[in-house]
């Protein structure tokens, strides 16, 4: 018997809010000092929530492509922007680095998954273009921020061999490949992990939402084994891109480390 998915009322999300007090309550018995943020988390969470609700409805009625590229393009901004966000070091240009190696990896995914895979009339259907590549977005800036915030860290903490290296003739790239490998690793272990217990551990959440709204579990599972490695894949492409742009920034062509361009979070302008 399909009960089918049922409708909350503000109140059932009410009561669901009131959990996070839990997460206060946490805060406050071991001194974490986390109760601001927490609470400026629920309500962030809340207010950008029901406004990506509306937009999203009136997306999904409009259904053109000049409304839906518009919000897919913003998308990709954010989560550019919040992947050069991480770590203690910076440095000039990281953000578009971010920006640019996660849209061209997630975009270049999603239209494979849009357009050979799924193969959905028209390309620009809402109802998949965004919540697919919002999924993508998602993860890639996972990779791409901790890969990006390992190659800095790696490179401020080896500095002096890194330098040593090139000081005894070594090129730019064999100075840096250590670092490198560490942060696509880096990038990548979060997918690795969350293949490795997909279904077993957890249910992700297109799939438990696709069971919910009634459809067959086992087609629910085909969807969600298509957008996890979609999601491997745009992880791969973005971690590997992000560390490579990062070591064009730091390294010049004349095979000098330009340790200088490295600055502390604070430091920063």
């Amino acid at each position: 018997m399909n009960a089918g998915l049922q409708n909350l009322s503000l109140l059932d999300v009410a009561i669901a809010t009131l959990l996070i007090v839990v997460n206060g309550a946490v805060s406050a018995a071991l001194s974490l000092g986390l109760g601001r943020q927490l609470a400026l988390a629920a309500v962030r969470t809340v207010v950008q929530l029901l406004a990506i609700g509306y937009v999203l409805g009136w997306v999904f009625a409009f259904d053109r492509w000049y409304v839906v590229l518009p919000l897919m393009a913003l998308m990709t901004a954010v989560a550019g922007l919040a992947g050069a966000s991480r770590g203690a070091h910076g440095y000039r240009g990281q953000r578009v680095d971010s920006i640019v190696s996660i849209w061209l990896s997630a975009w270049l995914v999603a239209a494979v998954g849009l357009f050979a895979v799924i193969r959905i009339h028209p390309w620009y259907a809402p109802q998949y273009a965004i919540p697919i590549l919002g999924m993508i977005l998602g993860n890639t800036l996972t990779g791409v921020s901790l890969a990006i915030e390992r190659m800095t860290e790696e490179l401020t903490a080896r500095r002096d061999r890194v330098e040593m290296a090139l000081a005894l003739g070594a090129t730019r790239w064999e100075a840096a490949q250590g670092p490198a490998r560490q942060a696509v690793r880096a990038g990548m272990i979060p997918t690795l992990n969350q293949m490795a217990v997909v279904g077993v551990v957890s249910l992700p959440g297109m799939m438990t939402g696709q069971v919910l709204a009634g459809q067959s579990p086992l087609q629910a599972v085909r969807y969600q084994i298509v957008i996890m490695f979609l999601i491997a894949a745009s992880s791969a492409l973005g971690t590997v891109g992000a560390v490579l742009l990062t070591y064009r920034r730091l390294f010049s062509a004349e095979h000098r480390f330009l340790a200088t361009r490295l600055r502390e979070r604070g430091a920063q302008r």
